[in-house]
């Protein structure tokens, strides 16, 4: 019996659990069996102690993604290719408020 070719096909549904978040930052770490990777967004506070303003940012965890090492890795490949198109469409992506001589990439931190 010879082997045919086998045609998959994906079909793609949102779980009834689905919403979108949106973030303006990671952090996380990893493990040796799995990567995390919990998305955050910031609000500026500021108060008054003891006759001087304080400025606090809190910081409110939106989401954490638990991947496999390979799947992190997909996943690092999959946004290195969009980077490269959206930046060959739009230009470079810079950080705001710095020259880009002293720019350095955050690296993201251990768990939790």
């Amino acid at each position: 019996m010879k082997d045919l070719p086998m045609e998959i096909s994906v079909e793609i549904t949102r779980s009834s659990q689905f919403r979108q978040v949106y973030a303006i930052g990671a952090i996380g770490g990893h493990s040796p069996y799995d990567f995390r990777i919990s998305f955050y967004n910031d609000s500026p506070k500021a108060f008054i102690d003891g006759g001087k303003q304080l400025s606090v940012v809190e910081r409110t965890i939106e989401s954490e993604v638990i991947m496999s090492p390979l799947a992190a890795k997909e996943l690092s490949e999959w946004l290195n290719t969009h980077i490269r198109d959206y930046e060959r469409l739009f230009g470079e992506i810079k950080r705001p408020g710095k020259p880009p001589e002293q720019e350095k990439a955050t690296p993201l931190q251990g768990y939790m």
